[in-house]
């Protein structure tokens, strides 16, 4: 199951998107606790989120999001299915389906204003 093959590979992208996501946790505890110093302090903050960079970033959460979740559905067929190990290849190969055709449609439509493409609503309006 392991040594080189999907199980190391899916075990080692479990916990480097499990750090991803607490580092997301981390950030997003200080921008909210950025309420406390007032609304214009607040506001400037979370103008940065609309940049290109961090809009590069968030879709990389959004990826890191979506192996996890689909990994983690994954490690529980694993554990509580009798037959699960016999498909854990199978299924690592699912999870990155998975992962790939739901990350596609959300990474369109973060990083298309970026582009200049603004569907339905993802392009921020100028603060008041």
């Amino acid at each position: 199951m392991y040594r080189g093959q999907s199980g190391q590979w899916s075990w080692l992208l479990h916990r480097i998107t499990g750090l991803a996501i607490l580092l997301f946790l981390l950030v997003h505890i200080v921008d909210i606790t950025l309420l406390g110093f007032g609304p214009t302090i607040y506001n400037d903050a979370i103008a940065i989120f609309s940049t290109g960079i961090i809009r590069l970033v968030s879709t990389a959460l959004i990826a890191a999001l979506l192996y996890h979740s689909f990994n983690g559905i994954r490690i529980i067929l694993i554990d509580f299915w009798p037959s699960g190990y016999k498909y854990q290849q199978q299924m690592f190969y699912i999870v990155l389906a998975a992962s790939i055709i739901g990350f596609i449609p959300m990474a369109f439509y973060i990083l298309a204003p970026i582009f200049g493409v603004c569907p339905a609503g993802a392009c921020n309006t100028p603060a008041m």
